[in-house]
């Protein structure tokens, strides 16, 4: 198994030992979350940490990756699936399970390098962000959605890293407070939206690109960003909100108002 890596030597000398020990948290193991889970493992991240409350449903088999139709039968929960996918790539990873809203053992996941949230709902990424932000964490965020437009459909998504001390969503405009208002307000009426597992993917990617940047030293390090995906043009592109935000301070997290002074965070030891 030596040469399992050798193709992406490339990525500069000491990233394989780096992406071994990395942990990485996993919030959301829908059609982006199980994409990311994946290509991580690819890539050879040793210390996952996934969350997901939810098993395998039928209506899920169109974008879960790993999932089986034995699953969907044996109600397999998503973070069992997760884990099968990444010991099949890497027997000795040290995987931290939390078959359960991930606000319930929170705990868990400060010990993270990164955390990819792959969440529903604006509600759920704020709570994310704001725990994130507490704990010194970069937070990479990736969400799709199709909406109905006269008689065709419109696909699109984005990818944000949320650095701390650097813009949150919130300075780009993507959550606020008139989205958590509406968004409560119509609270368990949202009904099944639709999705379909390419565009899951090329947001995965492009997240999964981001955080190879944060720790290997292969290209040009990367900041707090916003990428917007056009499903029906098939593009990524970066957000004009950057412009729009470019030389202020994020006025949302205040220096004083992050770290624990029980939380040991070092990026050095990755």
């Amino acid at each position: 198994m030596k040469d399992q890596f050798s193709r992406q030597s490339f990525l500069g000398e000491g990233s394989q030992e780096r992406l071994t020990r990395l942990r990485i948290g996993v919030c959301g193991l829908g059609g982006g979350g199980s994409h990311v889970v994946q290509q991580l493992a690819h890539v050879g991240v040793g210390n996952p940490v996934i969350c997901d409350p939810d098993i395998a449903k039928d209506v899920n088999l169109n974008r879960l990756i790993g999932a089986t139709v034995v699953d969907v039968h044996n109600e397999r929960a998503k973070t069992e699936i997760s884990e099968r996918l990444v010991r099949g790539l890497l027997p000795e990873a040290e995987i931290v399970l939390i078959p359960d809203k991930w606000q319930m053992q929170a705990e868990l996941l400060r010990s993270c390098h990164i955390i990819f949230g792959c969440l529903d709902g604006y509600g759920e990424r704020a709570q994310l962000e704001a725990f994130c932000r507490r704990f010194l964490i970069p937070l990479i965020d990736i969400g799709m959605d199709v909406h109905e437009l006269e008689n065709s459909y419109v696909i699109s998504g984005q990818v944000i890293l949320s650095m701390p001390g650097e813009h949150c969503m919130r300075c780009y405009g993507f959550i606020t407070d008139a989205k958590l208002e509406e968004e409560a307000r119509l609270y368990g009426a949202a009904g099944v939206k639709p999705q379909v597992v390419w565009p899951n993917g090329v947001l995965a990617s492009t997240a999964v690109g981001l955080a190879i940047n944060l720790v290997c030293p292969w290209s040009e390090p990367v900041g707090s960003t916003y990428l917007e995906y056009d499903g029906n043009r098939h593009t990524v592109t970066v957000s004009n909100r950057l412009a729009a935000v470019a030389g202020r301070a994020c006025k949302h997290y205040h220096a004083g108002d992050v770290g624990d002074p029980f939380f040991a965070f070092d990026l050095t030891v990755v």
